[in-house]
């Protein structure tokens, strides 16, 4: 009988060790470590490689919406046919369409709703490297009938490896401000604890290109002459802006 009261004791002693081991291992070093938070930006300005023009044809009928998606195919595909003659698919041009709409349009008198005319549209994107075509394109399209000219975005095809470039330099730059501010408080920097970057191009280059109702004539003939001189468009430069939080551990 005392031997088994003694394994007990032995098994409850071991049982009690364990659980005291486990509760060593969960204990957390509360030791508070200090830091920096510093923020820096980097940014360039570039010239534009691409361009993408928003065009659109749109046709009416007053009594089918049938005759207006005709008409509208008929335009469409002339302009089609003429933008990616004028592309270069092997540099990665291309011509989409980005929306297509046929649907019916209302006038309203107080509460009474009166149909008006039926509505077809059809939204082409033109993306080209050769920005020097746009005011070419812009004008054949229209020449062939096409209606809205709605914006053009233009852009640089390597803005990632841009971006990349300038947020090592503003990263760079964070370090650089952190060291001075720890070396003047007499510390060192010992790591980092975060960052937080961002990178984006300014708005300023998009270009609002839209054609005054006076200037259109729905379906116009594809023998209509296009101007001497391309419509001049100046696509400016972009600027690209890079901006890194950091907070950098300090001892």
């Amino acid at each position: 009988m005392k031997k088994v009261i003694m394994a007990v004791a032995l098994m409850g002693l071991a049982a009690g060790l364990a659980t005291v081991s486990v509760n060593a291992a969960t204990v957390v070093n509360t030791e508070e470590r200090g830091y920096i938070s510093v923020s820096s930006s980097a940014n360039t300005e570039l010239t534009p490689d691409v361009v993408e023009i928003s065009i659109a044809v749109r046709t009416e009928d007053n009594k089918s919406l049938q005759k207006a998606t005709a008409k509208n195919k008929e335009i469409s595909d002339s302009v089609y046919t003429a933008l990616k003659a004028m592309i270069n698919a092997q540099n990665g041009d291309y011509v989409k369409t980005a929306d297509f709409s046929a649907t019916p349009l209302y006038t309203y008198s107080g509460n009474k709703r009166n149909f008006d005319k039926y509505q077809v549209s059809n939204n082409v994107i033109v993306h080209t490297k050769n920005i020097e075509k746009a005011g070419d394109i812009i004008d054949k399209a229209i020449s062939l009938g096409a209606t809205d000219v709605n914006n053009l975005t233009f852009s640089v095809s390597n803005y990632d490896k841009q971006c990349d470039e300038l947020l090592g330099v503003a990263t760079q730059k964070a370090k650089n401000r952190a060291d001075i501010i720890a070396k003047s408080a007499s510390s060192y920097v010992t790591g980092v604890k975060s960052l937080n970057i961002s990178c984006s191009m300014n708005q300023n280059n998009v270009v609002q290109y839209r054609l005054m109702a006076k200037n259109l004539s729905f379906g116009a003939s594809a023998d209509a002459a296009a101007p001497e001189a391309a419509t001049p468009i100046q696509s400016g430069v972009i600027k690209i802006f890079a901006n890194v939080n950091a907070s950098f551990f300090v001892k």
